[in-house]
């Protein structure tokens, strides 16, 4: 599956449109790591389990669109793009979106 920020694939014609496809997942944070950012947060630096968290949480959102854009016969998303938002106190959501194409 090609994906592309842009409106188009370098070397490629977009030969059928099908519409948005789209990924999404929630993730909570966890106790312990809370703990251990409060420290960070105090000492200063990097929250390096949040960055990985959300790491994790931004390729899943992605498989998920790119299995959408396959469900419709996509081979490539062009115009991708993340949204995120806090759901409630400690959980938020990544949605990865784009348009579903056929290229060649």
């Amino acid at each position: 599956m090609l994906l592309s920020t842009t409106d188009q694939i370098v070397g490629k014609k977009i030969v059928k449109q099908f519409g948005l496809a789209k990924g999404n997942t929630i993730r909570a944070r966890h106790i312990g790591r809370d703990i251990l950012a409060i420290l960070r947060h105090i000492a200063g630096g990097e929250i390096s389990d949040y960055t990985k968290m959300m790491a994790e949480t931004r390729e899943q959102a992605i498989d998920r669109m790119i299995e959408d854009a396959q469900k419709m016969g996509a081979n490539a998303v062009v115009r991708v793009s993340f949204s995120t938002q806090m759901i409630m106190g400690g959980a938020s959501e990544i949605l990865a979106y784009g348009t579903a194409v056929v290229v060649e």
